[in-house]
C-alpha cells in the first residue's frame, strides 16, 4: 500500500535503497537508535550476517573508537572489518567473554549487540559488556527459548537491557538520512548487495544464504 512506502533520492541504487526494508535498517538503528552508540564508545557485535554488519557500520558511522566483531566464521570476520570492524574474535577459537574484556582494559564493552538471538549470545553478551552497560538484542529469538542466570548479576551489574525492533527507526525520517549518507560515500551499502539475480536463481540464493556466503542476494525483475 502506498501509505506503507517512503520516498528516498531517485539517484540511488534501487538494489541497494530496497535492503534498508530490513536487516540493514534493523543493524543500523540497534546501534544508532536502540544502543545509543555514540563517538568513543567501545562495541562488540555478535553475530556478523547482514544485520551484525549492520550495525557494524552503524556503529562505524557515529564514530565508535573501537568495534569488534564476534562470529564462528573467519570468512564472516574479515567482511566485517569492512563495514567498520576495528577488532574480530572467532568464538570458535576462543573464550567470547574473555577477549572482550581484554580488548577493553579488563571492563568490557559500552555497547554489546546481540545479532543472533540464541540464549548462548544472549549471556556472553550480558557479561561481556561494562558495568551499567548496554546490551541490545536484535537477533530474534525462537519461541521456546528459554535463559536461567543468577538473579543477582541483574541486580550487582546494573545497565540496560533493551530489545530492537526494527532498529527502533522511523522509516520516514531515517530512510532518507541512510540513502543520503550513501550517496555521499560515508555509509558502504553498496557492500550488503552480495549479487543480483533474477527469478530463477532464488533456491540457489538460499543456499548460499544457508552456506554464510552471501549478506543478501537481490531478486532484480526484469521488464
Amino acid at each position: 500500500h502506498e501509505g506503507k512506502c517512503t520516498k528516498v533520492d531517485s539517484e540511488a541504487d534501487p538494489a541497494v535503497a530496497g535492503l534498508l526494508g530490513c536487516g540493514v535498517m534493523a543493524g543500523i538503528g540497534a546501534a544508532i537508535n536502540t544502543g545509543a552508540v555514540t563517538r568513543d564508545d567501545t562495541v562488540a557485535v555478535i553475530g556478523c550476517g547482514g544485520v551484525g554488519d549492520a550495525a557494524i557500520a552503524g556503529a562505524a558511522l557515529v564514530g565508535a573508537k573501537k568495534i569488534i566483531a564476534v562470529d564462528l566464521d573467519e570468512r564472516k570476520l574479515v567482511q566485517a572489518r569492512e563495514f567498520g570492524a576495528t577488532h574480530t574474535v572467532n568464538a570458535a577459537e576462543v573464550d567470547v567473554v574473555t577477549s572482550i574484556q581484554d580488548l577493553t582494559d579488563g571492563f568490557g564493552a559500552d555497547v554489546v549487540i546481540d545479532a543472533v538471538g540464541r540464549p548462548a549470545t544472549w549471556e556472553q553478551a550480558f557479561y561481556a559488556r561494562d558495568l551499567a552497560g548496554t546490551v541490545v538484542l536484535v537477533g530474534v529469538p525462537t519461541p521456546e527459548m528459554t535463559l536461567q542466570m543468577p538473579l543477582i548479576d541483574f541486580f550487582s551489574r546494573g545497565g540496560s537491557l533493551k530489545s530492537s525492533w526494527y532498529g527502533d527507526c522511523l522509516p520516514e525520517r531515517d530512510f532518507p538520512t541512510l540513502i543520503s549518507l550513501y550517496l555521499q560515500g560515508r555509509l558502504p551499502l553498496e557492500k550488503f548487495v552480495s549479487e543480483r539475480i533474477g527469478l530463477d536463481a532464488i533456491e540457489d540464493a538460499f543456499h548460499k544464504m544457508h552456506a554464510g556466503e552471501v549478506l543478501r542476494s537481490v531478486v532484480v525483475l526484469d521488464r
